[in-house]
């Protein structure tokens, strides 16, 4: 005990037990399980796949009791690792967790507790590398917007358990948190008289169970009073706004954006209920009546009282479109409403038995998505994009053209690029960008583009085997759909973990074969590509064997200032630590036309080829001379 808290066993302390729960958690099936909560639950697995390669780094580092740079005081120097071990076993409780009561609740203490303890870590102890240290950025930026999504969570149990320090985790088991969600009488439907009675009852208990998941006012100790206070003080504002609950969608409990009503009279946010229905389900989650049809009306009425509400307390609406109404950027707002008549008969028509009539609409869509953005928030609003994904599977060449072209339009807002991953549309556009004709494969990469904009979505579509099917694109395909695949291609490697399976991919033999290009068409996206993938280790043993040094070298006398520069760059990275690649640029002259950079060339050129006549002037043999 140190402080008030109680550090974790010493078997759990080390770094390769700790690397050990993160691949059991990398490891859980969270596909077939969690409901409605898959998306969080898978979510949460990807941003604690990034820590492996921390954790190893640190396990390298040496024994953590016993690092030369820890002070006498390492018990208390370790807290932050502790803090570590114990988010990281949080996480693991619920995602192994298999009961329905898993909520909101629980996801927000979660990450809260990840996104704290990776705040914490000391890397001038550790020989941490900068690639794995932006892992750690990535992650800790993707907890905090998801902690934004679950922002309208802001019960008062939620800020006790931000309180508490981590040490204090709860001891309830899983098994006791499903006997006290399950200790209800068997009659509560027959004593509710409607549906919000039942649903209010269902409130109540998961609230009940949700103070005991976290700690209550009563587990603070006296020492810890003015920290706790302190620590609220900082997250809460003073006057906690509570927003109205029928604002809030019952699946996510966040406030909903684009509201709509199922068969039972229910509204729920279109995306939650979307995936709900998506997962095959027939019943309405909060009655759980079958639903006789699955069409998903727009609840105006709502949607135009969360405005209000919103505008009354100062918060930016959630929303693009209400009641026929666009809001402008002077705060205006401009009437649409016979446009969203038009499209949403136009919306209708996508699901026609027709193969004419489909095809006649989403080449209407495609076009109206690409004249402006009010288009794009009104086709998007119609529940449009639900229905363009499943035509990316039709058998109709046309139709699959329109509908990529037009996700790709669509994709441009930025509030339609969550929609259009919560689609699922991203198996379909891989399929497309594999086999589909050379329009449509072009479209596909640049919608993979657009849409990897976002941080995590670049971990998705790394992961769903588009990387390769892009690599072939920038091999084989038009001078467009070239340029295209190489701009995808840029942004997913921006995150280290689709370095090496670009790699893999063969992208460095075409980047090659594109710097060697007498037309020198693509030199710049090339040579760009390869700036972001020479730091990776993998990627800089293969850019070494490819005989692409030399190529470098003759791009640092010949090429254009911005070749120069990125050539100089890429030199840079491969020669890091590595005196045999510095012993090859000097045997191939490299310090005449670097030294000249130093002079001639832009200012990030100039630094780095400074930094690399540094290094070669370390060399032994140049020393020698």
């Amino acid at each position: 005990m140190v402080g008030g808290f109680t550090l974790a066993g010493a078997g759990e302390r080390t770094a390769d037990s700790v690397i050990e729960v993160v691949r059991e958690i990398t490891g859980m099936n969270c596909g077939n399980g969690c409901g409605v909560f898959k998306k969080e639950c898978m979510d949460l697995v990807r941003r604690i796949a990034l820590l492996k390669h921390l954790l190893e780094e640190i396990r390298d580092s040496g024994p953590l009791d016993v690092l030369p740079s820890e002070s006498s005081s390492s018990t208390t120097s370790l807290l932050w690792w502790n803090d570590l071990v114990v988010a990281l076993q949080a996480s693991k409780r619920l995602l192994a967790d298999e009961a329905a009561e898993k909520i909101s609740f629980q996801f927000q203490c979660v990450m809260w507790k990840l996104e704290k303890a990776l705040g914490n870590i000391p890397y001038d102890r550790f020989d941490i590398s900068e690639e794995v240290q932006e892992q750690v950025v990535l992650a800790r930026s993707q907890l905090k917007r998801a902690m934004e999504r679950y922002g309208s969570m802001n019960s008062r149990n939620f800020f006790h358990a931000l309180s508490q320090p981590l040490e204090n985790e709860v001891s309830i088991t899983n098994h006791e948190v499903k006997a006290k969600a399950n200790h209800v009488p068997d009659t509560i439907d027959s004593e509710c008289h409607d549906a919000d009675q039942m649903m209010n009852k269902l409130e109540r208990r998961f609230s009940s169970v949700s103070s005991e998941v976290c700690p209550s006012d009563d587990v603070v100790a006296e020492g810890q009073e003015n920290s706790a206070i302190k620590s609220m003080a900082e997250i809460k504002k003073p006057d906690v706004l509570i927003i109205p609950a029928d604002f809030l969608c019952p699946i996510s409990l966040e406030l909903m954006r684009d509201p709509v009503i199922v068969a039972t009279g229910q509204t729920y946010e279109r995306s939650y209920i979307q995936r709900w229905i998506d997962c095959g389900n027939v019943t309405c989650p909060k009655t759980q009546q079958k639903l006789e049809h699955l069409t998903l009306t727009p609840n105006y009425v709502l949607r135009s009282l969360i405005s209000q509400w919103c505008t009354m307390h100062n918060i930016e609406q959630p929303i693009g479109l209400a009641n026929g109404k666009i809001k402008k950027s002077d705060g205006s707002f401009r009437d649409v409403s016979g446009d969203v008549v038009a499209i949403e008969a136009l919306v209708r028509k996508l699901s026609s038995r027709s193969v004419e009539e489909r095809r006649a609409a989403v080449a209407e869509i495609r076009s109206l998505s690409k004249r402006s953005t009010d288009n794009r928030i009104i086709i998007a609003d119609a529940g449009a994009i639900p229905v363009l994904v499943n035509l990316l599977t039709t058998d109709d060449v046309m139709t699959q053209e329109h509908a990529v072209t037009a996700i790709l339009n669509l994709s441009i807002y930025e509030n339609n690029k969550g929609l259009i991953m919560l689609a699922g549309a991203i198996p379909s556009i891989v399929q497309i960008l594999r086999a589909g004709s050379m329009e449509a494969r072009e479209n596909a990469a640049a919608t993979l583009f657009s849409l990897s904009l976002l941080d995590e979505n670049k971990i998705i579509i790394g992961a769903s085997g588009a990387i390769p099917a892009l690599v072939d694109l920038l091999q084989n395909g038009s001078t467009r759909g070239r340029k295209d695949a190489a701009t995808a291609l840029f942004n997913l490697c921006i995150y280290m973990g689709n370095k090496g399976r670009a790699v893999r991919a063969g992208i460095i033999s075409a980047l090659l074969k594109m710097l060697t290009d007498s037309r020198n068409c693509m030199v710049d996206e090339a040579l760009t590509i390869l700036s972001v993938l020479a730091s990776n280790p993998e990627a800089k043993i293969a850019i070494v064997k490819a005989s692409t040094i030399p190529v470098l070298i003759v791009l640092l006398r010949t090429g254009l200032p911005r070749n120069k520069e990125n050539a100089a760059a890429i030199l840079l990275s491969l020669c890091k630590r590595d005196t045999e690649n510095l012993a090859c640029i000097s045997r191939l002259g490299a310090v005449i036309p670097l030294t000249e950079l130093t002079k001639s060339g832009t200012e990030r050129a100039k630094q780095k080829a400074t930094s690399l006549l540094e290094h070669l002037r370390k060399l032994p043999q140049l020393q020698q001379v």
